[in-house]
């Protein structure tokens, strides 16, 4: 129709131009003003008036064309239309979403009137650009001014007050919208529900959700998205199928909020239900959708079903890239990262930091030195400053390397460290038996300002332990008591086994009785502490109270329980014990079990037991068993069964040396001279050299 007119005046190209841009074909809103601007000079026509050039403007800031925008405000600047306050609220609205806040407020303050979308425009602007403390002096300042807020402003407002988590200003924002009846209004009711989730109020939300008589997808994905945000994800997936049952047609942003709550629970099947959705709907294909996908199936450890979305899905996207890298790394598969960190590379995609933090995880866990150093290496090479996760784990596997060293220089280039970064140098520095390094360290965190927690306090416990310092330990446990750490069960079983080690076991016990809610770890130290100082009797009784308090004994349990028995000359118990474990506890013994109940045989004399014992094992014997039955024929001289031990031992680890030199001591024990050298030349020839002992 605006074609085949014979003559067009400013307000058909003005409408012309506005229900472009009201229909969301901006480019078409400002070809046409273009156009306009063409007519005018060719046939000096009419200059542009108020209402076209914010119809332009309005195009301009929904398109993001700021620059086109900027030309636009030089023509409304020479005809001196830029104070108008249709076309300063169209420039403030353009600047505010195109990220120029500072050009926004210039234009905002020259205004000599200002209306509610004007206020609106800059508000949001303001909440947009991450300074809502500002947006929010704006909303003061506007009721001084005696602008009477709208729907769309009180919308924006408590968008700021969310981006705050200003909850005390969201309800005075509420009060107001019941008030003046905008609490009917959609936006205004779904900004406020994002408030009190995000400020976790969600008894407030929902109950604000149930009230609404017009609810929208807005509402409905507000209220799953603020569920899920609170870990919340029943009540999330809950939500999700009530919006499909309602009819409404869930989309990317309720989707992928969904996705991510399925995840979280390891609910496959509602997962799966939701991809068939989103395939329904065409949104598989989407960047969040995928990538929420992608992340789902690895959380629920659906790699293969991760894997074909990634195949059918990728682009060249990093995201999806470090989802998938992720999800490998999540289930401890270093060769699926690994696989798809060089495709990553690859297709020339840039890793982020990221990227690097989740290989670093798995190359941790699995103790890949070499993978590690690469990878730091590379995050090197990139430029990419270490955050506090990779730091953490560059740390970590350093440590398990006992390269203390290297992992205290990553110490010294985390300029910003937070508790987990001083433990894992403080961890680290105590499992290298680097005690004195870790309490200068301690000090220094003190003298830092940061507050030391419990996770520091079992690693500082750990250092007394091993320097075996009553000293250390006392002032450590005046520090735990002073922090109110003593009560967490960690620290508390720390603190049993430092005594314990340390020969007071007084303390220990008064500690171990002080202790509530212990758990089976408390219980085992006490045990263990029993039986390593041969009070056989006493390690019994507390098993017997573990029971008798329902704590269920495990793996750990008896092994103390067995060597409690050994020390102790019990065999007949122990064999009970021993039994016990799986008729009467389902705990399956293992190497270590087997290893105590030849010992217990052994220490009593009988190694002919112990060697049938042994013959008769449903697991292959390892190494430590044999030598255990050699320990004792050393204990006892017998030279026949020790020689078998000690070959059945060599030939279950042939460079551990520990055997051959046993079996050298029977042989001096019995004057068997000829045969002790004849067997320390065969370890000589083989190789094999006897461990270094210590004088400390």
């Amino acid at each position: 129709l605006f074609d085949r007119m014979p003559g067009r005046n400013l307000v058909s190209w003005g409408s012309a131009i506005s229900m472009y841009a009201q229909h969301g074909r901006e480019d078409d809103a400002l070809a046409l003003f273009a156009a306009f601007r063409g007519a005018a000079a060719n046939n000096d026509g009419e200059p542009p008036n108020e209402f076209l050039l914010a119809s332009a403007l309005r195009a301009c800031a929904q398109s993001r064309a700021a620059r086109f925008g900027e030309q636009v405000h030089g023509i409304a600047a020479k005809l001196g239309l830029d104070a108008n306050v249709f076309v300063g609220t169209a420039l403030v609205n353009l600047y505010a979403k195109a990220g120029r806040i500072d050009a926004a407020m210039l234009v905002f303050d020259a205004l000599p009137a200002r209306n509610p979308v004007t206020w609106t425009a800059v508000i949001a602007g303001y909440t947009q650009a991450g300074q809502a403390g500002i947006a929010l002096e704006l909303f003061g300042k506007m009721g001084l001014d005696g602008v009477r807020p709208d729907r769309f402003v009180l919308a924006s407002a408590a968008s700021a007050c969310s981006a705050l988590g200003f909850v005390e200003g969201g309800r005075q924002i509420h009060g107001y919208a019941y008030r003046t009846a905008a609490e009917s209004d959609a936006s205004v009711v779904n900004a406020l529900i994002d408030l009190y989730c995000k400020c976790s109020r969600l008894s407030l939300a929902r109950r604000l959700f149930d009230s609404m008589e017009n609810r929208n997808l807005v509402s409905w994905t507000t209220m799953i998205a603020g569920y899920m945000q609170n870990s919340l994800d029943a009540e999330a997936m809950s939500m999700f199928w009530q919006l499909s049952r309602a009819g409404w047609q869930p989309d990317v942003f309720a989707c992928t909020s969904i996705l991510n709550s399925c995840g979280s629970l390891a609910a496959i099947w509602q997962g799966r239900q939701v991809h068939a959705h989103a395939i329904k709907a065409d949104l598989e294909s989407d960047e969040y959708v995928k990538n929420a996908l992608i992340d789902m199936y690895a959380k629920c450890e659906h790699l293969t079903e991760a894997r074909a979305v990634f195949e059918a899905l990728a682009e060249d996207d990093a995201i999806s890239y470090n989802a998938m890298i992720e999800g490998y790394a999540r289930l401890g598969d270093l060769t699926g990262a690994v696989e798809i960190f060089r495709k990553m590379r690859y297709c020339s995609l840039k890793p982020s930091l990221l990227t690097f933090v989740s290989l670093l995880g798995v190359s941790s866990s699995r103790s890949d030195l070499e993978l590690s150093k690469q990878i730091h290496g590379l995050i090197v090479k990139s430029g990419t400053s270490l955050d506090l996760y990779a730091g953490s784990a560059l740390i970590d596997v350093y440590s398990k390397f006992s390269l203390v060293d290297d992992a205290k220089v990553v110490f010294s280039l985390m300029h910003n460290r937070d508790m987990v970064i001083w433990n894992a140098m403080i961890f680290g520095l105590a499992q290298n038996e680097r005690g004195e390094e870790a309490v200068k360290l301690f000090n220094q965190l003190r003298i830092s300002g940061l507050t030391p927690n419990e996770f520091t306090f079992v690693a500082l416990v750990a250092v007394a332990s091993t320097l075996a310092s009553m000293s250390h330990g006392q002032q450590f446990h005046a520090q735990i008591i002073k922090e109110g750490a003593d009560s967490d069960p960690h620290v508390s079983n720390a603190l049993i086994d430092m005594y314990a080690k340390c020969g007071f076991i007084e303390e220990g016990l008064q500690l171990f009785e002080s202790t509530s809610g212990k758990d089976v770890i408390c219980w085992n130290s006490m045990i263990l502490t029993y039986a390593q100082h041969g009070h056989a009797e006493e390690a019994l009784r507390v098993f017997g109270m573990m029971g008798g308090a329902g704590v269920e004994p495990n793996y750990v349990t008896f092994v103390a329980v067995l060597s409690a028995c050994a020390h102790a000359g019990l065999v007949n118990e122990g064999l009970q014990y021993f039994n016990s474990m799986n008729t009467k506890y389902t705990v399956e013994p293992g190497t270590e079990h087997y290893a105590s109940v030849v010992n217990l045989f052994g220490r009593a004399g009988k190694l002919h037991a112990a060697k049938e014992f042994i013959e008769r094992m449903p697991i292959e014997p390892a190494a430590v068993v044999w030598r255990s039955l050699l320990s004792a024929c050393h204990l006892f001289g017998n030279v026949e069964i020790g020689t078998y031990a000690a070959e059945m031992a060599l030939l279950a680890d042939p460079m551990d040396s520990g055997p051959s030199v046993l079996m050298s001591n029977i042989y001096a024990s019995k004057g068997l001279w000829a045969d002790a050298q004849k067997l320390r030349q065969g370890m000589d020839c083989a190789g094999v050299a006897k461990e270094a002992g210590y004088s400390w």
